[in-house]
């Protein structure tokens, strides 16, 4: 059952000892599929845009009280790009400031293997998803933590198809 409202409010938020809100994210990814119906080796990712406007980021957000981290990693696929697929071993873990709210963060990121592509999702008119290669994403993406979790899965990916 996939809940079609994006939760609200900051009452089951997290925070690490020091403060700092805990923050969750995936990076959606698939393998191109050629005319024929193959799969191909070549990675897409998905990236969202911002909610208030052209910035380009994977889906994150909020790691509550009553949710695991690997729950809420998939809640904010679904609420933020409306996909749907299987969390795997976490990225890495990175501390970065809110250029916006000047507030500090802790962030975690794990790839996501989308299995569905959602119709409808809680944040469908908020956001534009946009499937595409690696070089582009970089290219795109506004945070450097991203980047860095981005890194990560592609040198992942590499190593098992090895």
């Amino acid at each position: 059952m996939v809940c079609l409202v994006s939760r609200t409010g900051r009452h089951l938020q997290r925070y690490d000892n020091l403060g700092r809100r805990q923050v969750v994210g995936c990076i959606p990814y698939r393998f191109k599929c050629s005319s024929d119906g193959t799969i191909s080796d070549e990675l897409e990712v998905l990236v969202i845009s911002s909610q208030k406007g052209q910035k380009m980021m994977f889906p994150k957000g909020g790691w509550e009280l009553d949710e695991s981290i690997e729950e809420a990693a998939l809640r904010e696929s679904i609420e933020e790009a409306g996909v749907i697929g299987n969390v795997e071993c976490e990225l890495g873990k990175w501390y970065f400031i809110s250029k916006s709210h000047g507030t500090f963060y802790e962030g975690y990121m794990f790839p996501l293997l989308v299995k569905e592509e959602l119709d409808f999702w809680p944040e469908q008119n908020v956001r534009q998803r946009t499937w595409m290669s690696v070089k582009e994403a970089r290219d795109v993406c506004q945070h450097w933590w991203m980047k860095e979790a981005l890194d990560i899965l592609v040198e992942r990916l590499a190593s098992l198809q090895q």
